[in-house]
């Protein structure tokens, strides 16, 4: 190495380069011994020699095999093949020991031979501590990731409809791809919930899910939150500047809840980043490569606002390369009781509140009402439920809202105020009421209500109420 830089170092910058090389290679950790292209010793360092009970005066000039019991070096040498982490028995001691030709115009002149672990149970040590780093690790990204709230998976998707096990097993089947994903549904279906769990299912998943509510910022904001800034890019920047959304997703997945919302001008530049690759900060001289996966949400119908002009149409294409259309609560009332289970072992955990079940009167009122507000509601009148509930230990009617309970309330909730809407649901509520007093028996109840048995089953069809 000296030889290379000769013309540049004096003869006492040559000195001291040596004098720093010896340094080096007696205080180094590994023992370390040099052989030429004969497989005599050139250098041993000191801890290798004291190992050994010799000293350096007395191995140079040896052949490797007279010092060093079990030596491949002079093996080495002679076919210039390098030996990484063979395992050689010195004095007793089994060593991990790694040896390299040293080459010089495609001639071996000699070889370096190197001792990391003097022994295999050093060796199970660091082993050892490797593992507990490595799970320390995951310990602490699993917190993150609890923190972000981010640790769903689609264990946590409740249900067992054929609507939202079709939707599960699609969102499953393209989860591992790195293609772009719009999930579209009404609000409070779950598509953050979605969106979580096909992140933590692809191959990205040991990142942090980075999400943004693209409706919750101001638009004036909205660039410097998705692309960052440098230091000094406007008044009032933060010093040294700050990372943005699509930064801090870099090898991830980056979430653009209610995309709907995004501005014109913000939507040309999501395509550029798309269609690019890399991003520009405010303020920034330069452009950086980001790795990144998106997955887009909207409540909305973006097709209507594409004929509108109000989403771009190329943006639109770019984000939905697959779209996943999560059911609405109404579109799959099965899963309620599901649901209602799972929300009450919840709350009990997070209230510290010792309920057990819900009245079948109480699940029937919830199974009747439209839910507009679908799981997210359902969640809000559970919860409101918990905070009624005294000595009861179960959801009761009592600790319902009244629109869910008075069916005519419940009918006028739901955006219609047609007589014969709310007539209907009175008459929905009134059959589902009696088969059930009645055990499902068709003849009883036809007869309660002084109806016929085939107009019975002809409003239990209309009606959806196969008991």
């Amino acid at each position: 190495m000296i030889d290379q830089y000769k013309e540049y170092f004096s003869l006492e910058d040559k000195e001291v380069l040596l004098e720093m090389y010896k340094t080096i290679f007696e205080i180094i950790y590994n023992w370390i011994v040099v052989v030429d292209k004969e497989g005599y010793i050139k250098m041993m360092n000191k801890g290798y020699c004291d190992f050994l009970g010799t000293t350096e005066e007395e191995a140079i000039g040896k052949h490797v095999t007279e010092v060093i019991e079990n030596t491949r070096m002079h093996i080495v040498v002679r076919t210039g093949n390098r030996e990484i982490g063979d395992v050689q028995q010195i004095r007793g001691n089994k060593m991990i020991a790694d040896r390299i030709p040293i080459i010089k115009n495609r001639e071996v002149i000699g070889a370096v031979g190197t001792v990391l672990f003097k022994d295999l149970v050093e060796l199970d040590t660091y082993a050892k501590r490797v593992n507990v780093m490595e799970k320390e690790l995951e310990f602490y990204k699993k917190e993150l990731k609890k923190a972000l709230g981010n640790d769903n998976t689609f264990d946590h998707i409740i249900g067992i409809s054929q609507s939202l096990r079709k939707v599960k097993e699609l969102a499953k089947q393209v989860a591992n791809t790195k293609s772009n994903i719009l999930l579209l549904g009404e609000s409070g279906t779950g598509k953050g919930l979605f969106a979580s769990a096909i992140h933590n299912s692809s191959l990205r998943g040991e990142y942090p899910l980075i999400k943004i509510n693209c409706a919750a910022i101001p638009n004036e904001l909205l660039e410097s939150e998705l692309f960052g800034y440098e230091q000094g890019a406007f008044t009032g920047a933060q010093k040294g500047g700050k990372p943005g959304k699509f930064e801090l997703a870099n090898k991830s997945t980056i979430f653009l809840d209610e995309i709907a919302e995004l501005p014109l001008n913000m939507q040309a530049k999501l395509l550029k980043v798309i269609q690019e690759r890399e991003i520009d900060k405010i303020g920034g001289t330069k452009t950086q490569k980001i790795d990144i996966r998106i997955i887009a949400a909207t409540n909305q119908n973006l097709e209507e606002m594409v004929k509108k002009k109000l989403f771009r149409e190329d943006l639109y294409y770019r984000l939905n390369v697959v779209s996943i259309k999560i059911p609405s609560l109404r579109e799959r009332k099965e899963d309620i009781s599901l649901i209602i289970k799972h929300l009450i072992k919840k709350f009990s955990k997070e209230m510290d509140k010792f309920v057990t079940e819900i009245t079948p009167a109480s699940l029937s009122a919830l199974m009747r009402y439209g839910w507009p507000g679908n799981i997210r509601e359902l969640e809000n009148v559970i919860e409101r439920a918990f905070n009624l509930i005294d000595k009861e230990a179960m959801i009761m009617l009592q600790h319902l809202p009244l629109y869910i309970t008075n069916p005519l309330n419940s009918a006028i909730t739901k955006n219609s105020k047609t007589l014969k809407f709310m007539l209907e649901e009175i008459e929905k509520h009134a059959i589902e009421k009696s088969l059930i007093e009645n055990d499902g028996n068709k003849r009883k109840t036809a007869k309660d209500l002084g109806i016929s048995r085939t107009s019975l089953y002809e409003k239990i069809e209309r009606y959806d109420l196969d008991m």
